[in-house]
């Protein structure tokens, strides 16, 4: 029998009627069937069994192909707003990640893109006097540019309003519908606009506002289809309590568990008041729920070079995600909603989530309102790309809440980038410039016999390649840089200026000392390379190598003696300017500083923006 379950958002009390009888609304409700308990409950042990047989299928196919892609994704971000500093911070995490995946060898499927469907979109369109299409566009372009800017190496760039996509949506939606899991049902409740999304009236705050977005939740009801979520309760908890490292890091995992230990209740996938969306395939007056589409993204990215897509093609194209990097604030969407569908669609779950912090400004949330707003596009065009990545990657703990101000970001910057990094190789090329025509006296495993400083160097590159495997980007730098302090200091003790002076074995062991630091630069221009990939290619070129000898090193060119005997470096030149921060005056015993840029020097002749 047919028939639409009501659903009651204040006590979770579900009734079931049967089609025939809602011609007349008072019949609908006499004819009405109470369920205490969820009636897809009893469906639960046969989608498990199901979807294990599935799984079971696919890992058997997998291991006849041959290695599956290292698949990565950002969320799809809303384009309501133009880019903001956390998604730009998201996509540089991401960034890197990737790249070093590459430097492994690795075939890499890095996907970002925009989420341009909703309600949100249609007004924030309205507002500005343009179409829906017209606004996503502009504000789909905008992410580009910016990552462009920023040097993000994506492979694949999803809309969710490209013709791909939407056939995707609609095939995976007919699939869920076929399985049972998919049905129709009245829902009142309060609905917050920008999280589009209802709400639990204990998850709100003072006057029923989103704690989120700090505004009142408006009274909503629609005739809507909804997911039949709480039948993957216990599927959820197996896949949690085997498989610990799906959630990370591990205290969002505990912020996981607890969501469903506490209940899963069903949730909406369609709007019957959106018309800014893709249409529900069995009823064309409602849109598919922005996150329902939105998720799909994930896979219709993959199918993104086919005439004809399927969903089929697009999990052969590289499917289940080796990782999702999210903003803590869509973990629930992502570790709850998104593996509850895959399963009812019988597909693999992503292998990983990886939850990250909120960023704040000066100690304080960022806000419009407050006008302490951090514009990404401001910052890449007054220091540059190396200086911005560096900075998030280096000073915050990925995973955790981090906060920027402007003056220890241009002391780390000058610190590390310019003075350890920079002025090392720029005064060791000069030295070796003036004493040894800029050529090279030794192989570098020659030079470095009966040095301590070379196994320094390999322990700090293996802690480097772990801190990046565990995606331990904060400590994957500190490692890589801990190469830069300790060449700096083997220069201070080892003194070449002086030797060069004595001349005789004196001189010679001078030049050897210079192409031991030439070589731990060398070194670090490749493990920094997935977090400042331009200043790393800069150091390459003053090394003596080409572009494309960059875009082909692996990680495995880390190990040393690569630099050889006879080899002609370039000439010195910066390879990344000081950020200066001069006064300008005096008023009130307050001092007024003005940050001053480095001047653009074209990238081959190896000088940063800054």
């Amino acid at each position: 029998m047919v028939g639409r379950v009501l659903v009651s958002s204040q006590n979770g009390t579900w009734f079931f009627s049967p089609l025939s009888s809602l011609s007349s609304r008072s019949k609908h409700v006499k004819d009405r069937f109470h369920f205490r308990q969820n009636p897809f409950s009893l469906l639960s042990l046969k989608s498990a069994m199901l979807y294990s047989c599935r799984s079971q299928l696919q890992s058997h196919q997998e291991q006849s192909t041959s290695a599956e892609p290292f698949v990565l994704t950002t969320p799809l971000y809303y384009v309501n707003a133009p880019p903001h500093m956390g998604s730009a911070y998201t996509t540089i995490a991401a960034d890197v990640i990737a790249r070093f995946q590459r430097l492994l060898g690795k075939k890499v499927i890095f996907v970002t893109g925009t989420d341009e469907h909703g309600e949100k979109i249609a007004s924030a369109a309205a507002a500005h006097g343009s179409s829906p299409r017209e606004h996503c566009n502009v504000v789909s372009h905008a992410y580009k540019m910016l990552w462009k800017d920023l040097d993000i190496s994506y492979d694949k760039f999803i809309r969710t309003t490209d013709p791909t996509h939407e056939t995707i949506v609609k095939e995976f939606y007919s699939r869920v519908l076929a399985n049972g899991d998919i049905y129709r049902a009245d829902y009142e409740g309060l609905y917050c606009i920008n999280c589009e999304e209802y709400k639990d009236e204990k998850e709100l705050i003072e006057n029923n506002c989103c704690p989120m977005h700090l505004k009142p939740c408006i009274p909503r009801k629609e005739d809507n289809f909804f997911f039949a979520l709480s039948k993957y309760q216990k599927s959820l908890e197996e896949i949690l309590s085997q498989n610990p490292n799906f959630v990370q890091p591990s205290f969002r995992l505990n912020e996981v568990q607890s969501w469903i230990k506490s209940g899963l209740k069903d949730f909406s996938i369609s709007r019957a008041s959106v018309d800014w969306g893709i249409p529900v395939p069995n009823d064309k007056k409602q849109t598919i729920y922005v996150w329902f589409d939105a998720l799909l993204g994930y896979i219709s990215a993959l199918s993104q070079d086919k005439e004809q897509p399927t969903l089929q093609d697009a999990i052969t194209s590289g499917w289940p995600a080796s990782l999702h990097l999210i903003g803590k604030d869509i973990l629930r969407f992502h570790a709850v909603y998104w593996p509850a569908m895959l399963m009812s669609a019988g597909l693999r779950i992503p292998k990983m989530i990886f939850g990250h912090g909120f960023l704040t400004k000066d100690g304080m949330k960022m806000g419009k309102s407050l006008g302490n707003t951090l514009e990404p596009n401001d910052l890449v065009h007054r220091f540059g790309s190396d200086a911005v990545r560096y900075f998030f990657l280096r000073e915050v703990e990925f995973g955790s809440d981090g906060d920027y101000s402007e003056e220890r970001f241009i002391n780390i910057v000058n610190a590390h980038l310019a003075n350890t990094i920079g002025n090392l190789l720029n005064r060791t090329l000069g030295l070796l410039k003036k004493n040894c025509h800029s050529t090279l006296a030794v192989d570098s495993n020659i030079a470095a016999e009966g040095s301590e400083f070379m196994n320094t160097v390999e322990e700090l590159v293996e802690k480097a390649r772990a801190h990046y495997d565990n995606l331990s980007l904060s400590s994957a730098c500190e490692a890589v840089l801990e190469i830069g302090n300790a060449g700096n200091l083997y220069l201070d003790e080892r003194a070449p200026w002086s030797r060069f002076k004595q001349g005789g074995s004196s001189s010679e062991a001078a030049a050897k000392d210079l192409v031991v630091i030439l070589e731990a630069m060398r070194i670090i221009a490749i493990a920094l390379s997935p977090v400042i990939p331009s200043l790393s290619l800069r150091i390459y070129e003053q090394l003596g190598y080409s572009k494309d000898q960059f875009d082909t090193m692996t990680w495995s060119d880390t190990k040393w003696g690569g630099l050889k005997r006879g080899e002609v470096m370039a000439q010195p030149k910066p390879v990344f300017a000081r950020i200066e921060s001069i006064t300008e005056g005096e008023a009130g015993g307050e001092t007024t500083k003005k940050v001053v840029k480095a001047k653009r020097i074209p990238q081959s002749q190896g000088v940063a923006e800054a």
